[in-house]
């Protein structure tokens, strides 16, 4: 008997003969039709132990919820709002994230530390009305939100802990004392405010990516530990097949004759028989999971009670391309697939969360202090949108595993990226590049990393509509000045010259809509759309009102992508409204006739949401992103953007970017921009036939003069013809006209073009 129950712990189903489901009325309302496997062992070193099989193809069938789910359509206003321990556990935390955020950052900016890894410091430990400690005691204020949103995240067995010794000295915190100090044991300063060096910093950063690792996969193993060992969507035919042969509790099982004498005293005294033990552990084992049903059975319905609902989650699960791991997951992980489903990571980005300043993307991740993340291995992100996009990224049908490089790696890459730098062609030269006649005693071009363009994405069709995306916030407006690094740690900023961002931006505005006016006969202009602290639609601009225009874009603020791109996604739905539809939660969606977006997007390196957009445009197939990212001469920051930028574009077809530092050649910039957003290989001569000014006639080449002839002097040789005839004589006025009407100015002719 004992050799029997150790087999079955190892693997239930080994002695049984499955038969058909009966659970197929409580599967998942997004899930497919189910794609079986059988049991996976809990000792995979077992000899014992049998591979798990795929019993059926994944086909994409979304059925229907239990009938006591659909009560018909509801709307919007009628629809009741979801709610769970993470939800509101995210709600609680969002009220003062975004103050802590620009607390911490001005505590920075006021010690002058520059690297966001890096913790404010001080050696006094009483109370003062300092800055420091006025953000210590904010953070201890909030310790229990911290706790709130800890236990509202964690797995289980995991323990909460943070960094405030203040409260209490020991608290689980495994950073304290395995990771150093990055200001090591000296620098301080007079009035105590110590100053990071770069040694001990650098030791920092190789000691906490050590720990991080560590820990991640700790975390993983446990929790995958816990999973339970069979198909919890099949329990029902388990616990009928092990009464069948004899092991947990019989349904039908009749005990006849009187109890012995000692039954009684072993029931008196809680002994109980190897067969009770195992009927209790098995009826543990089968409670557990028909609660882990219940329990993801009710998170679906309650997120997506509505077949539009269902419709909108698919459609988005099967363009970023996560379908069948979803699937596999709610099958052969259901305790992490609920964790994931109640933080929304299987449906789009709702709406609401472009808007408010704060949201479950933007929470900040630190491991050393305890805010944590939602994933096993959320440990090393610094965002919760950062460890949801590369979660994601993973979970594809694609069997590459992307890896978020750690600082020390990113900045390694940039310094190899900075290294490639080559001179740009010197045909795209020009004296009118705003590098010249903005700065005194220019220097020449900087040299620029030549941007790989792969023909990917459909090329632009008639239909296509272009808008023009632009950052406006401060960092736009502010003095060029690029970081200066001593190892890893930021030690000054240093003024460079080269023009400010938002005049790059601008002379590239100009170049991009004289070009494409020309290409689409379009004199009616593109859609400009600005973004800092809030999403402004400054409506159509072209080359006759534009700098009418460009005089109502104001620079200043900070930068929120998603508010600009929010705004931009719902003009272009609201445009063609009659082939999208709109859900009251995640906005409105595309439908197969909706034109494509083409979306020229113009920034700096300043975008800590660029995660949050990146993340939106994997579900979206009717969007083709071209972005332009201008970075300060030398300036590492930039290339750590510019090397991510390019790991994206190589995921997503459907992004690409063109990164230029310092004094640009306009020209170059425009033509390869043109190149990706075009979506073909623009010839030179293509190009400098759509440089014309729209509305002018074009350059053309006046014949040669033929030599004279012998007996005719030089002076004397006939001119050349002219491209149009013009008339011999004066224009006459009629007779008829009066001289009250001569005044009247007449309308000039419409100009001429010269034609092949």
């Amino acid at each position: 008997m004992d050799e029997a129950v150790d087999q079955f712990y190892e693997n239930p189903l080994k002695f049984t003969r499955r038969p058909p489901s009966s659970m197929s009325s409580v599967r998942s309302p997004i899930s497919p039709a189910s794609p079986t496997f059988t049991a996976r062992t809990g000792n995979s070193s077992g000899s014992t132990a049998e591979p798990p099989t795929r019993m059926a193809d994944v086909s994409l069938i979304y059925p229907s919820p239990p009938s006591s789910t659909v009560s018909g359509s509801v709307t919007s206003s009628q629809r009741r709002a979801h709610t769970n321990g993470v939800i509101e556990a995210a709600k609680i935390r969002a009220r003062g994230e975004q103050e802590m955020q620009h607390l911490l950052q001005n505590v920075q900016l006021c010690l002058h530390i520059y690297n966001p890894e890096i913790e404010p410091e001080r050696e006094c430990g009483y109370p003062c009305s300092c800055i420091m400690h006025k953000y210590i005691q904010r953070k201890m204020e909030r310790l229990e939100i911290q706790e709130i949103w800890a236990k509202a995240v964690m797995y289980p067995g995991e323990k909460h802990y943070h960094d405030c010794t203040q409260v209490r000295l020991f608290n689980n915190n495994p950073y304290r004392g395995a990771v150093a100090s990055p200001y090591g044991f000296s620098g301080s300063s007079f009035y105590g405010v110590q100053r990071p060096d770069p040694q001990y910093h650098a030791k920092f950063l190789q000691q906490m990516n050590t720990l991080n690792d560590s820990l991640n996969i700790k975390a993983q193993a446990a929790v995958d530990a816990m999973e339970p060992s069979f198909n919890i969507w099949e329990v029902d035919q388990l616990q009928s097949s092990m009464s069948n042969i004899g092991i947990g509790p019989s349904i039908n099982r009749i005990v006849t004759g009187e109890k012995s004498k000692r039954a009684s005293l072993k029931k008196a005294l809680s002994i109980r028989s190897s067969e009770e033990k195992v009927a209790t552990k098995t009826s543990k084992i089968f409670s557990e999971a028909r609660a882990l049903v219940d329990s993801i059975l009710k998170e679906e319905n309650g997120r997506w009670p509505e077949p539009e609902d269902r419709q909108v989650v698919a459609a988005y699960q099967e363009q970023v391309g996560m379908s069948q791991k979803v699937a596999e997951l709610r099958t052969r992980n259901p305790l992490q697939y609920l964790h994931l489903l109640k933080a929304g990571y299987f449906e789009p980005i709702p709406r609401a969360w472009a808007k408010p300043g704060s949201n479950p993307l933007k929470f900040t991740i630190d491991s050393s202090v305890g805010w944590r993340g939602i994933t096993p291995t959320w440990r090393g992100y610094r965002d919760t949108a950062e460890e949801r996009l590369y979660w994601v990224l993973n979970h594809r049908q694609s069997n590459a595993t992307i890896l978020k490089p750690d600082i020390m790696s990113a900045l390694k890459t940039a310094q190899a990226r900075m290294e490639r730098a080559v001179e740009p062609p010197s045909t795209y030269y020009a004296q009118d590049d705003t590098c010249h006649h903005l700065q005194q005693g220019f220097k020449g071009y900087s040299k620029q990393v030549m941007p790989p363009f792969r023909l990917v994405d459909a090329p632009q069709q008639p239909t296509d509509d272009t808008v023009i995306l632009l950052d406006v916030s401060g960092s736009m407006d502010s003095q060029p000045r690029r970081p200066e690094y001593n190892q890893f740690l930021i030690m000054k900023h240093k003024m460079i010259s080269q023009p400010k961002n938002k005049d790059v931006a601008r002379a590239i505005i100009h170049r991009l809509t004289s070009a494409m006016s020309n290409r689409d006969n379009n004199r009616s202009g593109y859609e400009l759309t600005t973004f800092s602290t809030e999403a402004k639609r400054i409506g159509p601009i072209n080359h006759w009102n534009f700098e009418e225009t460009w005089r109502t874009v104001h620079f200043g603020g900070r930068t929120r992508l998603m508010a600009g791109w929010q705004s931009v996604k719902d003009q272009h739905l609201q445009k063609y409204a009659h082939t999208a539809t709109h859900h009251p939660i995640y906005g409105w969606q595309a439908g197969p006739q909706t034109p494509i977006l083409r979306l020229l997007l113009i920034l700096d390196d300043e975008a800590p949401d660029m995660n949050d957009f990146e993340l939106d445009l994997l579900g979206l197939s009717w969007v083709h992103v071209t972005i332009f990212l201008i970075g300060f001469h030398g300036c590492l920051h930039h290339h750590r953007h510019a090397n991510e930028l390019q790991r994206i574009s190589e995921i997503n077809p459907h992004v690409s970017f063109v990164a230029a530092q310092g004094n640009m050649p306009e020209r170059f910039i425009t033509h390869e921009l043109l190149k990706r957003h075009l979506g073909y290989d623009l010839s030179m001569n293509e190009f400098e036939e759509l440089e014309h000014v729209p509305g002018e006639p074009r350059r053309m080449e006046l014949p040669a003069r033929e030599p004279p002839p012998p007996n005719l002097p030089e002076l004397e040789q006939p001119p050349p013809p002219l491209p149009v005839e013009l008339p011999a004589l004066e224009p006459v006025l009629p007779s008829r006209l009066s001289m009250e009407q001569s005044r009247v100015p007449l309308e000039p002719p419409p100009p001429y073009s010269a034609t092949a």
